[in-house]
């Protein structure tokens, strides 16, 4: 936390969780990541859920003041265009640590505190909450889909070259600066490979990106959104991201 010019404290760090009929998750979630120590925000991206999800949402925003915003979209427009919205929205109200999160609590929000001293305080630029930096730690998934997930992030190590463990991971927190010197314009993809073009993104852009071991927990409550059409894009898009990157120039960090 800092103090503003009018000497009010301002919180340094936002969550940015997007959401489709999270009914059963969304004021919890909410609440877990509130009541941390280091004082997080939050910043509810909601792709019109016709469970009421932005509904539970407004009335989170009525009991903390300040600590909890709301982006509604018209309808169901992609993950990772999600979090660009989301994004913007933080570089505008000038936070310094941007982090995504599930609504499932398939991340544990206490990690979020992880994350945060990973690039506060350990020179991470980009820190990503890893299922496979030490194993392979996921609990309550099919044997399939860990599989699946697991050799994704080998394949996409192996052509791209990133040296991350996790290259799907969707808990992560961002320094603002990389996401300023990236250009979000031309961030492309649209569901889990999204996670994927950013990391490469910010590592080709000068940036270190760095793991933090966490534990995944399948959801509990609500429906999964994954589908085998996401790990499709993620496993063929990286070729044409390695491909573009022989040619394209990245914004460096300064």
């Amino acid at each position: 936390m800092s103090q503003t010019a009018t000497g009010e404290t301002r919180r340094d760090s936002v969550v940015i969780i997007p959401m489709y009929n999270e009914k059963e998750n969304a004021a919890a979630i909410i609440e877990a990541v509130l009541k941390l120590p280091h004082g997080f925000d939050v910043l509810v991206v909601d792709d019109n859920s016709p469970d009421g999800t932005a509904a539970i949402v407004r009335g989170k925003m009525e009991e903390h003041p300040g600590r909890v915003d709301l982006i509604e979209r018209s309808g169901k427009l992609g993950l990772g265009t999600a979090y660009i919205t989301g994004f913007r929205h933080a570089l505008d109200a000038g936070y310094d640590y941007i982090f995504e999160m599930d609504a499932d609590f398939s991340h544990n929000p206490a990690d979020l505190e992880r994350l945060y001293d990973a690039c506060a305080n350990q020179g991470m630029d980009v820190a990503v909450g890893s299922r496979y930096l030490t194993g392979v730690n996921v609990v309550n998934w099919p044997m399939g889909r860990v599989l699946m997930s697991y050799f994704a992030s080998k394949y996409v190590r192996l052509v791209t070259g990133l040296d991350v463990h996790d290259t799907t991971a969707g808990f992560c927190c961002y320094r603002s600066e990389v996401l300023r010197t990236m250009d979000l314009d031309r961030i492309r993809f649209k569901g889990y490979a999204f996670q994927i073009e950013m990391k490469f993104t910010a590592s080709k852009c000068g940036f270190k990106v760095g793991e933090v071991p966490i534990v995944f927990v399948n959801r509990v409550l609500g429906t999964s959104k994954m589908s085998s059409g996401i790990f499709g894009e993620a496993l063929f898009g990286v070729i044409r991201l390695k491909v573009d990157s022989w040619r394209r120039h990245y914004p460096q960090k300064k």
